[in-house]
């Protein structure tokens, strides 16, 4: 039976004064979501404020009646109701109040459960595993980068350099009505999960983002590592990092992972 821990750092970075990332953390169900809001005046972090509380609420709530021995179906059937009603909620707030109008998020969640991992996400908030020497990334930016990559219009090279990074083609809360993506994947002992938002995925490349991984004293100390490193490289956008270790140990979270741990 695996067991998993939680560590989660988030950031404004260098250019910004306010944060509108936001993550949450429910250890009891081994849940974690994290959103990046997007919006003017505050709204962006409202928008990803009530998409991390809903969603973390009402998953966390269904999760610890469900059991966990919950069908991978059921789950997923679960996180996408869970999301749509969080989308519906924004939305509904972004149209009853001037100052939120036009506000969104994106979004990434993940629900794990012994060796199932079910990942939902919306626009360009990543996931990535480190199994051993092994890298990569799980989820893909829905982003109007993405697609010209996918139809072949520019490489991967022209990507790096892009202008058009933060142009996401789907996000949570700006229509009535969103489609998550959700994947499931096995997950094995040993395996660290990060999930973050694009200002730390636009200022570090994969490979420095994997090197850090794998050379931090400790995987939780990665994640102070990672934020230093994209504002060391710029940053630019607010940064936020959530990481996730598989384990058969059952043992107390460190204080590192205790000090960084998100709500």
């Amino acid at each position: 039976m695996l067991s998993y821990h939680f560590a989660s750092l988030t950031h404004p970075g260098m250019a910004r004064e306010n944060n509108e990332d936001s993550m949450a953390i429910d250890e009891g169900t081994q849940l974690a979501v994290l959103a990046d809001g997007m919006g003017g005046y505050n709204a962006g972090e409202v928008a990803s404020g009530m998409a991390t509380t809903f969603i973390k609420s009402e998953m966390s709530r269904w999760l610890s009646q469900a059991g966990v021995n919950a069908s991978a179906k059921d789950v997923r059937r679960a996180l996408e109701i869970c999301v749509e009603n969080a989308n519906r909620s924004i939305f509904n707030a972004a149209n009853s109040n001037p100052h939120y109008v036009g506000m969104g998020t994106t979004l990434v969640v993940g629900v794990f459960q012994d060796t199932r991992l079910m990942v939902g996400h919306i626009g360009d908030s990543r996931c990535y595993r480190l199994r051993g020497q092994e890298f990569s990334q799980i989820t893909k930016d829905h982003s109007l980068l993405q697609e010209q990559l996918d139809a072949g219009l520019i490489t991967p090279e022209q990507a790096a350099m892009s202008n058009n990074k933060n142009l996401v083609t789907r996000a949570l809360g700006v229509e009535d009505s969103v489609q998550t993506e959700v994947n499931e994947f096995r997950v094995e002992k040993g395996d660290v999960y990060l999930m973050c938002s694009d200002g730390l995925s636009d200022m570090i490349t994969d490979e420095q983002i994997s090197a850090i991984l794998a050379t931090a004293p400790s995987w939780e100390q990665a994640a102070p590592q990672l934020v230093d490193a994209a504002n060391a490289a710029g940053g630019r956008d607010n940064i936020s990092v959530l990481l996730v270790k598989a384990d058969t140990s059952g043992g107390k979270r460190s204080f590192l992972a205790k000090l960084f741990g998100g709500a």
